[in-house]
């Protein structure tokens, strides 16, 4: 199989994932409830995976990481924990279900939700965000980049915008975290969500998010911290008061594994590399005829990400044939992003998805390019 739905999962992980992961299932403990070998050694696991991400993302401190099962729980966690009835909240149409979703329930609980709109290629406007500010704006919930296009938003001009007025800035870091250099301090973010499972490559069931010191969450969940057990509310500390019951450490053995390999490796040479595959495909497949691809490809820092449609076809029935007859794997349809979709005009039509890893190859490039070529011509 070639795997180009990377943008999805990250299929192939480093080795040294695949060991920490196997090693923790074999050894590991209940983190923080005991003192015994197990217990401890996950317990210390898990605060050094803190420590690595704290470094990788620029955080004051590890304990302003907390672990979730993804970036859907962590948004969750974020959106439902800061918002209230009358805050008025600003997000965009880029935006994944996962930010969209906690946003209309909150707007149905009396919380105000401005929808910023994006253009044919799916850029959005800065001066957008200034302009829908109002008295009673708490929040703007924003991607750091598009899991459609690729596209990516300056989302430290966007953390400027919303220290100015006195708001949250909440990024999604799902297609960047790992991938992008993301300093919370430097991009005046205040919530950082991410998962463990896309550019950081770690396994799925891993995510968290980073919250700024003196940004206070209220917890989505409550139960199980293995301290102050006989408080009747959970602990209100972070990281324990947004990570009730028992932590996956086992995947978080596995994620620090991860993180140590971006860190040898380096972010920056893994992003060129894939963003050199992604070239080599767009710039064929861009001049395929019955080819339409979406998104602006002007700059190079983007998500290595090439969202297409073949003629009039349905993007299921071309990513099934692509699965069949080829062998490649791509992910086609909506992708959980309605309004990405809305203004690019591919509702009813969807498109195919690409995403590109270091680990694929330039013969893996080659064999994509060709099969677009072949079924474009099929009338």
């Amino acid at each position: 199989m070639i795997y180009l739905d990377n943008a999805a999962t990250t299929l192939r992980k480093p080795e040294c994932v695949v060991e920490a992961v196997t090693r923790a299932l074999c050894s590991m403990g209940n983190p923080g409830r005991s003192a015994h070998d197990g217990a401890l050694s996950a317990s210390r696991t898990v605060f050094e995976a803190r420590l690595a991400l704290a470094e990788l993302f620029g955080a004051e401190s590890p304990d302003r990481i907390a672990f979730t099962a993804n970036a859907t729980e962590a948004l969750n966690i974020a959106i439902k924990g800061i918002l209230n009835p009358g805050d008025h909240v600003i997000t965009t149409a880029l935006e994944h279900n996962s930010v969209l979703r906690p946003l209309y329930e909150m707007e149905d609980k009396g919380v105000e939700l401005t929808i910023l709109p994006a253009d044919r290629q799916g850029r959005l406007k800065e001066a957008d965000f200034e302009a829908a500010i109002r008295a009673n704006t708490r929040a703007i919930v924003c991607t750091h980049g598009s899991n459609l296009t690729g596209n990516l938003v300056d989302i430290g001009r966007v953390g400027q915008i919303a220290r100015r007025h006195g708001l949250l800035l909440v990024a999604d870091a799902s297609q960047t975290a790992g991938a992008f250099p993301v300093d919370v301090q430097k991009m005046q973010i205040d919530i950082l969500c991410f998962t463990g499972h896309k550019s950081l490559l770690g396994p799925q069931g891993t995510g968290g998010l980073y919250v700024r010191e003196g940004v206070e969450v209220r917890p989505l969940l409550s139960g199980g911290s293995g301290v102050q057990t006989y408080l009747r509310r959970h602990p209100p500390q972070m990281p324990t008061a947004l990570e009730a019951g028992t932590l996956n450490a086992h995947g978080i053995a596995g994620l620090l594994a991860a993180v140590r390999y971006l860190q040898a490796t380096g972010l920056d040479a893994i992003r060129e590399r894939e963003l050199d595959l992604m070239e080599r495909f767009y710039r064929q497949v861009s001049a395929i005829p019955g080819v339409t691809v979406y998104g602006d490809f002007s700059q190079r820092m983007r998500c290595p990400i090439v969202a297409l449609n073949v003629r009039n076809y349905d993007s299921g029935e071309v990513s099934d044939a692509l699965s069949s007859q080829y062998g490649i794997a791509t992910r086609p349809g909506a992708h959980c992003a309605p309004r990405m979709h809305q203004a690019l005009g591919t509702v009813e039509q969807g498109a195919v998805r690409f995403s590109f890893s270091h680990y694929n190859t330039e013969e893996e490039i080659e064999i994509a390019v060709s099969a677009l070529r072949e079924l474009a011509q099929e009338e």
